[in-house]
């Protein structure tokens, strides 16, 4: 048995989310709530889904608890996300949760939340090089990329959504590319490494073959986790690799708007849903990818309920302004180059067709007329 099963078993547990309502709609922005205080809340863009959900979710739930909320999206711009919480410091914010874009590079006004005793809470992105960083709200990254693997695995017949070996396994080999996120989002290197210890084994053994030889972390990290990126590279990668007519058979892919590039790519090249369409992972659970797991042309995706992070968030930021210490259930594991940031790490799941009203619709994350619209 592959290393799989004994990572997957413990992590796959639906009953084990944390029912919570649903996200509001709003659009960001100053926006005022009780008396509890200002707390900011820097998010990274509004390109993707899923920060735009996240956003709403945090502000949302800070103002259930009383708390002035200032909701500010850098559109991916690091400056502006700097000027964003400078602003937030000076208007006097109690508190901190940031979303970095790049977290290597807010040392400075962190610094700054540090002199004027606000505290930071680092939401999703562990914020890196900076001893002012209190606290970490995130999924267990490294166990989302053993999940992302293996549902490439189970897509191929190897193994269930488990990670357990079928029993009439094929053979192959298997022609499979690999794509990785941000290099300057720390949690790519987790989604990564849980990705590349599941397949290795495999790729040994000759079962999956990287037919364009791209197998570091460096050829296949995607800047930004840009969607359009994703799709030049594949359309390298068919042009250089696939010429001779041979067929890409899986696609490591380990964000949902990078996985709708790569269809792109795969769809102007020719392949067309069926059964030499490609097994294709995801992370986000966002609409159109669910849509697409719905249809047939991505095979998975992981889903990180925003729901329950927030709540986490949030529950950290109401702790410390109490005087008191938030929950953690890792302090080991985070290293951001100057300290072990204490950290809270929740569960996700492996999302596929047969399981979407399961997992998205009976929890609320998404309504069959949103999924079939």
């Amino acid at each position: 048995m592959k290393k799989t099963k004994k990572v997957l078993l413990a992590t796959l547990a639906a009953g084990s989310m944390l029912a919570l309502a649903a996200c509001s709609g709003g659009d960001g922005g100053d926006s005022s709530g009780g008396d509890g205080g200002l707390i900011g809340v820097a998010m990274p863009t509004k390109s993707s889904e899923r920060w735009i959900q996240d956003g709403d979710a945090v502000k949302e739930q800070l103002e259930e608890q009383g708390f002035e909320v200032d909701l500010q999206y850098a559109e991916d711009d690091i400056p502006t996300q700097v000027s964003q919480i400078e602003n937030m410091i000076t208007k006097g914010a109690e508190a901190l949760i940031i979303a970095s874009i790049d977290g290597t590079t807010l040392s400075q006004v962190l610094q700054d939340a540090a002199d004027a005793d606000i505290p930071v809470i680092a939401y999703d992105r562990l914020i890196r090089d900076s001893e002012n960083v209190d606290y970490y709200a995130s999924f267990d990254n490294y166990i989302v990329g053993v999940q992302q693997a293996t549902s490439i695995l189970a897509g191929l017949g190897l193994t269930d959504l488990e990670g357990n070996e079928a029993g009439d396994a094929p053979e192959g080999p298997f022609n499979i590319e690999l794509f990785a996120g941000s290099p300057d989002d720390n949690n790519a290197t987790f989604f990564w490494n849980g990705a590349i210890d599941t397949l290795q084994p495999y790729i040994d053994e000759g079962t999956l073959v990287v037919k364009s030889g791209q197998t570091d972390f460096q050829q296949a990290a995607t800047l930004r986790w840009d969607g359009e990126v994703a799709q030049s590279r594949m359309e390298d990668i068919l042009v250089a690799n696939y010429s001779d007519g041979s067929q890409v058979d899986a696609v490591l892919s380990p964000y949902d708007g990078l996985s709708r590039g790569i269809i792109s790519a795969l769809t102007d090249a020719g392949y067309s849903v069926g059964d030499e369409w490609p097994v294709i992972s995801g992370q986000d659970a966002e609409l159109d990818s669910v849509k697409a797991i719905n249809s047939g042309e991505q095979y998975s995706t992981i889903f990180k309920d925003t729901r329950n992070l927030a709540a986490v968030a949030v529950d950290m930021a109401t702790a410390l302004l109490n005087g008191e210490e938030p929950e953690v259930n890792n302090t080991s594991d985070y290293d951001n180059g100057v300290k072990v940031v204490p950290s809270y790490l929740l569960e996700s799941q492996i999302v596929v067709q047969d399981n979407i009203t399961e997992v998205l619709v009976d929890s609320g994350y998404w309504t069959e007329e949103e999924i079939n619209g």
